[in-house]
């Protein structure tokens, strides 16, 4: 119990009648009032997360800022949770644009990302007054020439690859030689170059990024060297990456000795005055989330499969580059027969944990996967005809729905029809 208990948010607790409680708030009355699956953040660990990244870094270097990488879990309410905490808000395209705009963020502290960004993504984050733009690319600068109107610069970021491979899934790997994402570091001379000269640029400082869900702080650190000799400038952005830990198995540094490899490793090599930036995702709400599903069918046989109602629907990380998770029942903690969790979708690949112990699963039962709170709402999609989950903020034994589940008309609300059909009749809706 206290293995499967440390994965799930800080502050969560099993109760005298062994209810496992998240944000004050039983994940089965939850499961009731808002049905399954459904995921569950634990605001005030998000909250406390954003605050303690803002304290590592800059109890270390005090001209540090931290700007939450959207993509990780663009939901508007999670992105203004961060913008309340004073982080800066990284996003990546148009889409994110709006999505942080709605959360009342101010654009002057947004970062646009992307490896091919539109005219439309780089109109919106001009005409929106966005604060820095990491060029990734030369195409990036030739549209900014002609996007940026007269007697206006925009400070902008080089993206950097650094040439470190990263032990992490080659999925999410993105600092190695050959990245799709940025410039190597001869071509990015020759970006800064060209921006130092512009009329409608202005070149602010660099940007490098390693990859994601490291383990070794190492790796992050060494990060450092390579963009410091490409020259001094007021903005050293070192993106994201610090690992989180899923399973029993997985040990992640700690933020402040991720912070600490970091920081040394900018003394040593950067100037004193400069600016740094990190832009932390998935270390930063992964771990203040757990998904609720229902199991509908328990198979015995040479394996035992217990299938619930989601999957690869609401959590496309298993499936997408096989990363691991744990569950547990939600009023059994921890123990049990070894099973095979599956999802609903028809597809063999959909898969959410092989191997994993459950304390006498049943049809009913309520089961719980801890560390949803990155990625997963991002993926998810409709396969199958499924309906997007809801996503519910817990706080002191509060629920609030921030984001409601699809309903059956979201799945046709994109057709252009030209006709009706008696087969879309309300009749048939349950």
């Amino acid at each position: 119990m206290i293995d499967v208990l440390g994965l799930f948010p800080p502050g969560s607790l099993v109760d005298d009648e062994g209810e496992l409680v998240v944000g004050g708030c039983r994940l089965t009355a939850l499961a009731e009032e808002f049905g399954t699956p459904v995921m569950v953040v634990a605001e005030d660990a998000v909250r406390q997360r954003a605050r303690d990244y803002l304290a590592a870094f800059r109890n270390r270097w005090p001209r540090s800022d931290v700007a939450f990488a959207s993509k990780a879990f663009p939901c508007t309410a999670i992105q203004r949770l961060m913008a309340e905490e004073g982080l800066l808000l990284d996003v990546a395209g148009g889409g994110e644009i709006v999505t942080a705009l709605a959360a009342g963020a101010d654009p002057a502290r947004m970062v646009l990302h992307g490896n091919a960004k539109t005219d439309e993504d780089l109109e919106m984050a001009i005409h929106h007054g966005v604060g820095l733009v990491v060029v990734d690319n030369e195409d990036d600068i030739d549209r900014l020439e002609r996007i940026v109107g007269p007697g206006r610069r925009q400070p902008c970021l080089v993206r950097v690859i650094p040439g470190i491979q990263a032990d992490t899934y080659a999925a999410v790997a993105t600092g190695h030689a050959g990245s799709k994402f940025g410039l190597d570091p001869e071509a990015a001379r020759a970006a800064i170059a060209r921006i130092r000269r512009s009329r409608r640029m202005r070149c602010d400082g660099v940007h490098t990024h390693v990859g994601s869900q490291i383990l070794n702080v190492d790796q992050l650190a060494a990060a450092v060297a390579p963009i410091a000799e490409l020259g001094e400038f007021d903005v050293y952005d070192f993106g994201g990456g610090l690992g989180v830990r899923y399973t029993y198995a997985d040990h992640p540094p700690t933020l402040d000795e991720y912070a600490a490899a970091l920081v040394n490793q900018a003394r040593s090599l950067l100037p004193a005055q400069a600016q740094i930036l990190v832009e932390p995702g998935r270390s930063m709400t992964a771990a203040a989330a757990c998904t609720v599903y229902r199991v509908t069918t328990v198979k015995r046989g040479e394996l035992t499969h217990v299938a619930v109602d989601g999957g690869m629907g609401d959590n496309l990380e298993v499936s997408l580059y096989g990363q691991r998770f744990e569950a547990t029942v939600v009023n059994r903690l921890g123990g049990g027969d070894t099973v095979n969790l599956v999802g609903r979708h028809c597809e063999s690949g959909d898969q959410l944990i092989d191997g994993v112990p459950l304390r006498d699963p049943v049809v009913g039962d309520l089961l719980a996967v801890p560390v949803t709170g990155a990625y997963c709402y991002t993926m998810s999609n409709q396969y199958n005809g499924a309906r997007r989950i809801p996503v519910v903020l817990v706080s002191d034994g509060n629920p609030r729905l921030v984001v409601r589940r699809d309903t059956w008309d979201d799945l046709l609300a994109r057709d252009c029809l030209l006709y009706t059909s008696d087969a879309a009749d309300d009749s048939l809706r349950v």
